[in-house]
């Protein structure tokens, strides 16, 4: 490509046209990426912050009318020193007073949040770190292999990793936090406060697994890429023809040029372009001229 740039013009003049697009084009490419990368990411905060606050009303909501209906007292929800141990589980399960009616009055609730790909678990969780009932993904039968039940099985168990700690603790709407799960993932944890009666009884967890966000963030990277490189493809292409037909006249006077160092004056040089390349013909028209003007007096 070097030998055959430094031969050509239009091929010099079309690799350096492409070579600025293509800085230009990386620029803004890179520029565009880092904006759609935080808008999503602002995005989804945004999301898991009002998902978070619907779940603790909900959740709210559920647990008062079970007090309003008669069906749990305030007292067998509020009351953090009352869990029964599960015999077996390691981790350790526990039963509440309660968990028998989350079992069946918020688990569909807290599904519906799963339906959004993004969203990895959405969990009511007690100011203790208890979870009564986890989503249905991770209600899985036990099989007894520890590192599965791990994962497939984390209801009725308590999480009191300084994160979780946090959230509970929290009484301010849409708290983030990252979290190392104990399952591996590395996750964006979003919590509203939770109240029963006015009492504070916990937190809803909302849970954005950030491998989600870098895919999305790789896949617009390749789009912008594939973008810039068909752009480039086609400038390339475009550039060539447009710069090899202004060009081409040029090729047509070097020839007329070169007849007349042969000494062939006879034949007028004329173009119809009124540009750089019309002068460029207006001069070795002249040119002719004058040397056959020149060569008829030494003739004589």
């Amino acid at each position: 490509m070097i030998g055959p740039a430094k031969r050509k013009i239009g091929i010099r003049v079309t690799l350096l046209v492409n070579i600025i697009l293509f800085i230009m084009m990386t620029i803004g490419g890179l520029v565009i990426y880092y904006q759609e990368a935080e808008l999503y990411k602002q995005y989804l905060i945004e999301k898991g912050k009002l998902a978070s606050m619907i779940g603790a009303r909900s959740v709210s909501t559920v647990l008062e009318e079970a007090i309003d209906n008669g069906v749990l007292t305030l007292k067998e929800i509020v009351t953090t020193n009352k869990y029964e141990e599960i015999p077996g589980f390691d981790p350790p399960k526990y039963h509440t007073a309660y968990d028998w009616y989350t079992d069946k009055s918020i688990l569909a609730l807290q599904d519906e949040f799963l339906k959004s790909p993004d969203i990895l678990y959405a969990v009511a969780e007690d100011i203790k770190g208890y979870v009564p009932t986890h989503n249905t993904r991770y209600n899985k039968p036990i099989t007894g292999d520890r590192k599965k039940d791990l994962v497939g099985n984390r209801s009725k168990r308590f999480f009191t990793d300084p994160i979780a700690m946090k959230a509970v603790a929290n009484e301010t709407p849409g708290l983030l936090q990252l979290y190392p799960r104990d399952t591996g993932e590395m996750v964006w944890d979003i919590s509203s406060p939770i109240y029963i009666k006015g009492k504070h009884w916990g937190c809803f967890r909302i849970g954005f697994e950030l491998g989600t966000i870098k895919k999305a963030q790789k896949n617009l990277m390749l789009y912008l890429g594939i973008t810039i490189l068909m752009i480039l493809i086609i400038s390339i292409c475009a550039t060539s023809v447009v710069i090899n037909s202004v060009l081409r006249p040029l090729g047509e006077f070097t020839r007329m040029a070169s007849d007349l160092a042969d000494g062939n004056v006879d034949d007028k040089i004329e173009s119809k372009s009124e540009d750089e390349i019309g002068k460029l013909a207006d001069v070795l028209e002249r040119l002719r001229v004058s040397l056959k003007a020149a060569m008829d007096r030494l003739s004589r």
